[in-house]
């Protein structure tokens, strides 16, 4: 374990270190002695010379898939309304592997001095959050950054799993989720004797439209892979969602509309909210309407996340959630 005043002498100081470009061996499975391994990744290249036991993980994905990867959290950035612990879906994980976990700031003003003391072994996020700072992180400990986030969730759990030296560990949850996915996607068409139709969309404060969410965000990946039916001709495009207006109210009919509201402060989204269901037009949708925790089917962006989903979904639709 690093001696905390070291760290914070290394941040002070900001001496840098070279990045090794030699290539990448073979990575262990999990299980296997440690290979020292140099990472190719969004801001260059790290060398990691020994296992990582210790991680850091600035943005919430990151922190859900060290957990899973059954690896030491020690510090974080806050989830949003969660103060400086987990939220629920992921108490199991937590419990093991975040016990000694300590916040740090909320995800745009990670505290690097705080960061230093705590000493991390690995330390990872993504460009989009904290490029920034990357220089400054690199003199605190090995850091490895993804491009983003969201639509590279599954493939950012690899890159860690590079990483901890856990890939096999990271393709083998990852296969598992996909697996289950399709059991429940066919057991729920088993029971309703065809492929019903499912909708997700969000009301976000400051926003006086709905977002309709596309197959290429995060829980609409989650829908795609259970092989669950989009309702043909409804909006979509490149990105995560489709913003739609009071009047576009009929184009998120589905079998099933999941409705997800983003908790801010002042409530502002819930009031979006009330506007939409006031219209008729909400009334005239003909699908089943069921509201849903937006911490899991949206911010998660995760394994955990991914596998609560499929609960709720078995729960929606009455079918056994295939749980291994």
């Amino acid at each position: 374990m690093r001696r905390p005043a070291i760290a914070t002498v290394v941040l002070l100081a900001l001496t840098a270190c070279g990045q090794t470009t030699t290539t990448n061996p073979a990575v262990p499975t999990t299980g296997q002695a440690f290979v020292p391994v140099t990472i190719e990744h969004a801001m260059g290249k790290t060398e990691i010379k020994a296992r990582p036991e210790r991680v850091a993980a600035l943005d919430t994905s990151y922190v859900d898939a060290t957990l899973a990867l059954e690896t030491q959290v020690v510090a974080f950035t806050r989830y949003p309304g969660q103060g400086d612990n987990f939220p629920e879906y992921l108490k199991a994980d937590a419990e093991k592997y975040g016990k000694d976990a300590k916040a740090i700031g909320d995800l745009m003003t990670p505290n690097l001095e705080q960061l230093a003391g705590i000493g991390p072994d690995l330390i990872v996020s993504a460009k989009v959050r904290h490029g920034e700072i990357y220089d400054k992180l690199t003199k605190i400990g090995p850091t490895v950054f993804s491009e983003t986030t969201g639509p590279t969730w599954k493939d950012n759990i690899r890159l860690l799993g590079r990483a901890l030296g856990k890939e096999q560990l990271a393709n083998d949850k990852i296969k598992a989720l996909e697996d289950r996915s399709k059991k429940l996607g066919d057991a729920i068409r088993a029971k309703e004797g065809r492929n019903p139709t499912v909708s997700l969309v969000r009301f976000v404060a400051g926003e006086q439209t709905v977002r309709l969410y596309t197959p290429n965000s995060f829980p609409g990946g989650v829908l795609k892979d259970t092989g669950l039916a989009r309702p043909e001709g409804q909006p979509t495009s490149d990105k995560i969602s489709v913003n739609l207006s009071q009047e576009q109210i009929i184009s998120v009919d589905a079998d099933r509309i999941f409705v997800s509201t983003w908790s801010d402060p002042k409530n502002e989204s819930q009031k979006i909210k009330d506007q939409f269901l006031a219209n008729p037009l909400w009334g005239q949708l003909k699908g089943g309407k069921q509201d849903v925790n937006d911490t899991v089917w949206v911010a998660s962006v995760s394994l955990q996340g991914a596998h609560a989903m499929l609960d709720d979904l078995a729960k929606a639709f009455g079918v056994d959630p295939q749980r291994s």
